[in-house]
């Protein structure tokens, strides 16, 4: 019987992005069933993956083993009803391999007696068959042979996952994510990228409704919100209110830009960032219970004692809590003044938003440009953290022309470069002409065919940039712009 494991969950135990996968099934080199990779195939595809260094196990026996443990596991470990589920479930697995490893026993113990009896009476040719069919076949039982060790391995590494978290698949978008720890299906989805629709997050508007089509899920807070005994019946659940036990498939709907609702919240400065005296971020704690929706790449209204504006989001929208906007030191604006001068932790901001449809194809499997001009570099660095979460995009290549402020964030940049392997940071210094630095962008992909682009920047700066794509072979239809005020 073969042993299928969704790729979803070969990517996490090869340590390997899913388009990487993809891309590998697309040019043949491994290859799937129904979307699922048998564990030879595994094995045969990735030879030089250390399958005995469980880390995951090792992970679990540090989170374990800490002083401050407590708090760390409440975090880290799924709930403990859920946890006590899954135990089952690795329980019942156990019990049916191993009443299967006894039917095959009792099979054996029946054709060695067959064997017996069949010699008896069998001529020397036939006795001499047998005899070769026993020795092979206690020769075989007796060793255990290398893929088999290997095989093991995975399989155990694989019940770590299953134990410490879920797979779960949207229904119809096709989005996938992992439930780990003790995170709700909602709050999973959020910090993976994923924008399904909800509104307060803690069980009392019913807005994060959604159907379990397949799998096992348990409740694992109250909510307030009452389900018609007719939802139930059909599996709807609150998002906010339960975890997976297993892997699941869900019915629910993935917001685009435009299906998100504009909103008014009021929450608190968490920090102000002065990054040099043209350039600082305003760093927004939103409360538990109004936290802001929004896709990577859109912008807010922000208001603060008495001056507002309207600014780019830079943060992920995978902490829906914690909000960034950065923000330029330029003449007239009378936030941007505040923002340097006087507004501090803990003062009251109101949020409205979000604005905007500059936000990523998630349907698109092509590598992907980020292009940045100056403070563009906000919306951007947005997306490319989204593009992250979801592990969109084959490539990412991000190109930013600094303006007076510089690449004021270059350690980030630079980090990402570090930490992933299909993400490359070009930094363009102030001062270079634009069309010169353009020009030599686009040649550096001479199939700019087979690309999205995102580019943010004034409206002065990003016309002349999509002449210069377009020009070189990019379809109108892949020039993705956000522009923002000069």
């Amino acid at each position: 019987m073969s042993h299928l494991l969704p790729l979803s969950r070969v990517a996490k135990l090869v340590g390997q992005p899913r388009h990487t996968l993809q891309e590998m099934i697309r040019n043949g080199t491994l290859a799937t069933f129904d979307g699922m990779v048998e564990l030879d195939e595994l094995l045969r595809a990735f030879p030089e993956v250390k399958w005995d260094d469980d880390a995951e196990f090792r992970r679990v026996t540090e989170i374990k083993d800490k002083a401050f443990a407590k708090r760390v596991r409440e975090r880290a470990l799924p709930d403990k009803d859920v946890l006590v589920a899954r135990l089952n479930e690795l329980g019942d697995d156990y019990a049916a391999a191993k009443a299967l490893l006894l039917h095959y026993g009792n099979v054996m113990t029946w054709l060695d007696e067959k064997i017996d009896e069949i010699e008896e009476n069998a001529s020397a040719e036939t006795h001499h068959a047998l005899h070769t069919l026993r020795a092979f076949l206690l020769r075989n039982l007796a060793e255990t042979p290398p893929d088999a060790v290997l095989a093991q391995a995975v399989i155990a590494q694989e019940r770590i996952l299953k134990l410490m978290s879920a797979h779960v698949t949207i229904q119809p978008s096709g989005h996938e994510f992992y439930v780990d720890g003790n995170d709700t299906l909602l709050e999973a989805a959020l910090r993976n990228g994923v924008s399904l629709s909800y509104g307060c997050s803690n069980g009392n508007c019913g807005e994060c409704k959604a159907r379990v089509v397949s799998g096992e899920v348990k409740k694992v807070h109250a909510h307030d919100y009452v389900l018609k005994q007719a939802e139930k019946d059909a599996g709807v659940i609150l998002l906010c209110a339960y975890a997976p036990v297993n892997d699941v498939v869900i019915e629910a709907n993935v917001a685009e830009a435009r299906d998100i609702p504009l909103q008014q919240i009021t929450a608190k400065v968490k920090s102000v960032e002065v990054f040099n005296p043209q350039m600082a971020a305003l760093h927004i704690l939103a409360p538990r219970s109004q936290r802001l929706r929004y896709l990577g790449g859109q912008s807010i209204q922000v208001e603060a004692n008495g001056v507002s504006g309207r600014y780019a989001i830079a943060s992920c929208p995978c902490d829906d809590r914690h909000i960034e906007v950065q923000i330029p030191r330029r003449p007239g604006d009378a936030f941007a003044e505040a923002l340097f001068t006087t507004l501090k932790a803990n003062d009251t901001v109101k949020m409205e938003g979000p604005f905007g449809e500059f936000v990523l194809d998630e349907d698109s499997p092509r590598p992907v440009i980020f292009l940045a001009f100056g403070a563009g570099f906000a919306p951007i660095k947005s997306l490319i953290q989204h593009a992250m979460s979801l592990e969109l995009a084959e490539s990412m290549d991000l190109h930013w022309l600094a303006d007076a402020a510089g690449h004021y964030q270059d350690n980030l940049c630079r980090t990402w470069t570090d930490a992933l392997d299909n993400f490359n940071y070009v930094p363009h210094a102030q001062g270079g002409d634009p069309d010169a630095v353009l020009a030599d962008i686009v040649l550096d992909y001479p199939d700019l065919h087979r690309f999205d682009v995102y580019a943010a920047g004034t409206a002065a700066q990003l016309d002349p940039a999509r002449a210069h794509f377009v020009r070189h072979g990019l379809p109108e239809a892949r020039w993705f712009a956000g522009a923002i005020d000069g």
